[in-house]
């Protein structure tokens, strides 16, 4: 117990110095924290995707459509639970700065395919189900929105148009969904596909891609092939993907952010590297007669190793979980915000394990050779130092 207050009393006996190198590790790991669990967010829907989900698209391109005769010939093939058919609706909400996540699906299948992660009230269901113009959307979208069950909204399309000319649908507000886990997305809003098709001014009978359950993951090869085998040649090529791999490269068309991530991340360690490891190197280096002293009154070279390495890693210690107590602060603001369009922002353990392991790690490299400096240091060497 002396030794730690002796720790703590040469880690403070320079307050600005303190507060200077404690701040700049507060700040690292704050952007660590902050940034580490925006990424992890960002990478959810990865994780969270289904192995027996497949996703069947045109083979041109994501904006190329299918027939809908596609739909039951899929249905068909042995192995597969369910299958839906969606269609992007370009959606927005009052003003076009206002996107909204908008889908055309078939209402009957949807949850058949999705209903591990999408929960939703019976009652609300069966609500759907029986108003043509019902809609089911997100808590994370109505909250953002203001919208609550009963609510009729309307919805503009910056893609399609109605027979009558109009861009906008009317729309009841049937059920609200949340996600079986915090990151599952909810911004997500979902109408019936027939009154889409029926309404709509062009394009009728086509619908955008295919959400496919399989009855078992170790079918999906099989199931791919059989798909596409079905319409090669076709004037509508089809190519089936599993769900993880489809969401994974649509995340990467948006840019390498991972990368831009650990970039700023590893660039503000290597500075707060070089800050700590000088104000250590700076502080023993001004201690050298008391160290001498220290020896000469019986404390082993061995102690003064500790404290000196004790100091480095307290200063890591309290700056880091500092800086992750208001990354912690930031990330339920940002989970809270309903403008933030992402899965909600949380500080996992995996999160603050690594960056225990990282505090551990900056107070060792930054404390480990001033440590040794005075491990190895002669009484006479220190007692001569001025």
């Amino acid at each position: 117990m002396n030794d730690l207050y002796l720790v703590y009393k040469n880690l403070t006996r320079k307050p600005l110095r303190f507060f200077l190198t404690l701040f700049s590790i507060f700040i690292a790991f704050m952007i660590y924290g902050t940034l580490t669990a925006f990424e992890t967010a960002r990478n959810s829907s990865v994780e969270l995707s289904a192995d027996d989900r497949l996703m069947t698209l045109n083979k041109i391109n994501f904006t190329q459509p299918l027939p809908i005769s596609y739909v039951r010939k899929v249905e068909g093939i042995k192995g597969i639970k369910a299958v839906v058919h969606m269609n992007w609706f370009g959606g927005y909400y009052q003003d076009p700065s206002n996107q909204v996540q908008t889908f055309a699906v078939d209402q009957t299948k949807l949850f058949d395919v999705y209903g591990e992660d999408m929960l939703l009230p019976d009652d609300q269901f069966q609500a759907w189900l029986k108003n043509r113009q019902g809609l089911i959307v997100g808590r994370a979208i109505a909250k953002k929105n203001g919208w609550k069950l009963g609510d009729r909204i309307p919805l503009n399309s910056n893609i399609f148009t109605q027979k009558n000319g109009s861009t906008a649908w009317e729309f009841d507000i049937e059920g609200i969904y949340t996600g079986s886990s915090p990151q599952i997305d909810t911004n997500g809003v979902y109408f019936h596909y027939d009154y889409f098709n029926k309404t709509k001014s062009f394009g009728g009978d086509y619908i955008g891609w295919m959400g496919i359950r399989t009855e078992d993951p170790a079918l999906n090869e099989r199931i791919i092939k059989a798909i596409d085998d079905m319409f090669v040649n076709s004037p509508w090529e089809t190519e089936t993907m599993p769900e993880k791999v489809f969401i994974k490269g649509f995340l990467e068309q948006l840019g390498n952010i991972s990368l831009m991530i650990n970039s700023v991340v590893s660039a503000a360690f290597f500075i707060i590297l070089v800050i700590v490891g000088f104000s250590m190197a700076l502080a023993i280096q001004e201690r050298t007669n008391e160290i001498g002293v220290m020896k000469t009154l019986g404390f082993q070279s061995l102690r003064i190793f500790k404290m000196v390495l004790g100091e480095s890693m307290l200063l890591a210690f309290l700056g880091g979980i500092l800086g992750l107590l208001v990354a912690n602060v930031i990330a339920d603001f940002l989970a809270q915000a309903p403008q933030f369009p992402v899965p909600d922002i949380i500080l996992k353990w995996s999160i603050i394990f690594n960056a225990l392991g990282l505090m551990a790690l900056l107070g060792l490299v930054t404390g480990i050779v001033p440590a040794v400096n005075a491990l190895r240091l002669n009484i006479i060497t220190a007692l001569s130092k001025r």
